[in-house]
């Protein structure tokens, strides 16, 4: 059973036990093992030229009592974020996202970079059967169709086209390591993917607009 947890600037998201996480999170990315799943906010003034944020975030991960774990960065609000649930067949997918579109990108396209524009979707996808590795590959590039499907669907318009992402994303996919050696669109674990994870995002990249317009 899956919990989660906020204790400002730390958002904890905790899987029941330890599970194999595949990811490009910038704490322990790759395929990795671990328990816990971590957001930690910092403000765009933290962010300042020159800072080596990720060295910043592996030292303030230490300190957690659920060290070691994947842990990802944001601008954005922890408090403003949207866990959405999918079931199809025998699976359950879980998906805990943070949206933030201050930095959007159009894919195949580039904006300059402007000190303190920051923002991202930072997404958790937590699967309760045992995936293979190759499982794992296919199950994160699912959750990234529904990641640009939803934000594409927000229609958040840039000077290069709609956006599709931001150039600071990161997606992590949980699962025990098991059988399961397919999760693609046909699947039930695709559609269960892809409904939890467009959900969640859709929510919250309406909230960015609607109330939120600035990280």
């Amino acid at each position: 059973m899956i919990n989660l947890s906020l204790d400002h600037p730390w958002l904890c998201l905790d899987l029941g036990a330890q599970m194999q996480v595949l990811s490009w999170a910038p704490y322990r990315s790759g395929l990795t093992y671990a328990r816990h799943i971590l957001w930690r906010e910092v403000r765009n003034a933290d962010l300042t030229e020159g800072f080596d944020a990720i060295h910043w975030l592996g030292n303030e991960v230490s300190t957690r009592k659920e060290s070691p774990a994947v842990a990802m960065l944001t601008s954005r609000n922890i408090r403003m974020n949207s866990l959405e649930v999918a079931v199809c067949g025998q699976f359950r997918v879980h998906c805990l996202a943070t949206v933030g579109l201050t930095n959007a990108e159009r894919i195949g396209t580039r904006l300059p970079v402007v000190a303190g524009d920051y923002g991202t979707i930072n997404l958790a996808v937590v699967i309760n059967q045992g995936l293979t590795e190759a499982a794992m590959i296919e199950a994160l590039s699912i959750a990234t169709q529904a990641r640009t499907a939803a934000v594409i669907d927000a229609g958040h318009e840039l000077a290069t086209g709609r956006a599709t992402g931001t150039g600071t994303d990161c997606i992590a996919i949980a699962s025990p390591k098991g059988d399961t050696a397919y999760a693609g669109l046909h699947t039930d674990l695709g559609e269960a993917i892809g409904r939890a994870t467009y959900n969640a995002v859709a929510a919250e990249a309406k909230r960015w607009k609607e109330d939120e317009g600035t990280e």
